[in-house]
């Protein structure tokens, strides 16, 4: 039974939005005017930090080499010098008024790319430079977006193309196009079947080997990345596919009945057939399923609230229950992207949580105490669910969980002011040693919605961080001026 189509957020004004999300974060920091290298305090704080490279465990990590068509997995080393410095820099000139959000955020070791609005564009990683390689528009607005790319830098986007007749105005997203990152070029295009009930609100997108899989809760497809043949589809029944989890693995949320009956099963899926290797029934009573990893599995479920209670991990093989890990006085943030509502694909996205081979990290609820650490990273066992080990942040200055990297973990810590930069560092919770990766300030009007994972998208990738705010408003005094769209920042090197 649907819902009816929402109104559409791409012709809603930014001050009728709804504004009714929780805000994680209530203080207001300081930053710099400007992106400056915090060259002092850098040399300081380089004699505190052990070297990078002997010992470390993730850079002893081997590195394995993948298939075109496998979901990236990237391995990162330390820079020459953690001095940051200005990589990326794109401005929308004459932002139009329709044009708000941008999801979507990649990067490669050469260009970082954005969604915004109806169109894809790369910005090339040149340092002071705003230089975009390729723009690639799109037949309509997108409506869901894959956190993930393969090997060979490519993606899927589903987009909300113009529909005649009766089904103009409402909103359908039913058509998916399959993108080369490094040069713009669409590979191919593709109707879903049966998407009439497909919108911006309901629609999950995920990647996995040589896969391509969407569901909207009335229907799900999945295409061969290759060819853009169909391999399999499903269509409304007692029980509906909600979303997808990829990389590794292809993990299928299963809601069965509708609203307070609703009772929900995860499965891993053979992503070449659809058809379930294993099944684990979520207990009754649960109101909500996030699904943030699939290898290993990792669900988030709200049992009686509206926000996550628990994380339970699973067997990969069989499906078996492995641990509950309470998330009391936790903030996983799935689902809680900033947006008036779950748009753009929200069953696998939590960006307070990041999940390793055997290690998933999650930031903690902030202090009210002022001479307390802001929040913590806290790494849990995936087995066992017990503690790990944990990253503390600074007063006033929070961590964020970015990525894993071998057995180690990548987090951004914020500024607090002009003098005590942000930093990218990289922790291994086994020897609870860390390692400064990038220190540099962000620019002051835009640090609050670039810092915040709800409101920005944080991405590091190939020894640099990248920052893009997940929606852009024009000034309405003035119209014209330049909104930020994409920062990025490298380091500087050793240069004398």
């Amino acid at each position: 039974m649907s819902f009816g189509p929402p109104p559409s957020i791409y012709t809603e004004s930014a001050q009728s939005a709804d504004r009714t999300r929780a805000r994680r974060r209530g203080r207001l920091l300081g930053g710099a005017a400007a992106l400056v290298a915090a060259a002092a305090l850098v040399a300081g704080a380089m004699a505190l930090w052990p070297a990078a490279g002997a010992g470390d465990d993730a850079e002893a990590t081997a590195t394995v080499k993948q298939a075109p068509d496998e979901v990236r997995e990237t391995h990162e080393t330390a820079p020459a010098s953690p001095e940051g410095e200005l990589a990326v820099q794109h401005n929308e000139g004459d932002l139009p008024a329709g044009t708000r959000y941008g999801p979507g955020l990649w990067a490669t070791d050469k260009l970082a790319i954005r969604g915004v609005a109806n169109r894809l564009e790369g910005y090339r990683v040149a340092s002071g430079q705003d230089d975009t390689a390729w723009s690639l528009k799109l037949d309509g607005h997108i409506c869901a977006v894959s956190r993930d790319m393969t090997a060979d830098h490519r993606t899927a986007v589903v987009i909300q193309p113009p529909h005649p007749g009766a089904a103009a105005g409402k909103g359908i997203c039913d058509q998916v196009v399959f993108v080369d990152l490094d040069t713009g070029k669409k590979l191919w295009q593709r109707k879903m079947p049966g998407a009439d009930f497909a919108y911006v609100t309901n629609t999950d997108l995920a990647l996995t080997k040589g896969v391509v899989a969407i569901a909207w809760g009335h229907g799900s497809v999945a295409y061969d990345m290759a060819s853009g043949q169909k391999l399999w589809n499903t269509s409304t029944g007692a029980c509906e596919d909600q979303g997808y989890a990829g990389g590794r693995a292809l993990l299928a949320l299963v809601k069965c009945g509708q609203s307070t009956d609703a009772a929900y099963r995860v499965q891993r899926l053979d992503a070449r057939t659809g058809k379930p290797r294993w099944t684990y029934q979520v207990s009754k009573g649960v109101q909500g399923v996030y699904l943030p990893s699939a290898d290993p599995p990792v669900l988030a479920v709200e049992a009686g609230d509206i926000d996550v209670t628990d994380l339970i991990t699973l067997d990969g093989t069989d499906g078996r229950r492995r641990a509950t890990i309470s998330m009391s006085g936790y903030e996983p943030l799935c689902g809680s992207t900033g947006f008036s509502g779950s748009f753009f694909g929200a069953v696998d996205k939590c960006p307070g949580l990041v999940v390793g081979r055997d290690r998933l990290y999650v930031m903690s609820k902030e202090s009210d105490e002022i001479d307390e650490p802001a929040n913590r990273v806290v790494a849990f066992d995936v087995q066992k669910g017990t503690t790990a080990g944990k990253f503390e942040g600074r007063p006033f200055q929070n961590v964020v969980p970015l990525r894993a990297d071998g057995d180690g973990l990548i987090l951004y810590r914020r500024s607090m002011d002009d003098v005590q930069p942000a930093a990218v560092v990289a922790w291994n919770s086994r020897t609870d040693r860390e390692v400064p990766y990038l220190f540099f300030h962000l620019p002051e009007d835009d640090e609050g919605a670039l810092s915040d994972p709800e409101q920005g998208q944080i991405v590091y990738e190939h020894g640099h961080v990248f920052f893009a705010a997940r929606e852009m408003e024009r000034d309405a005094k003035r119209p014209k001026s330049p909104v930020l769209s994409v920062l990025g920042v490298g380091s500087a090197g050793l240069k004398h």
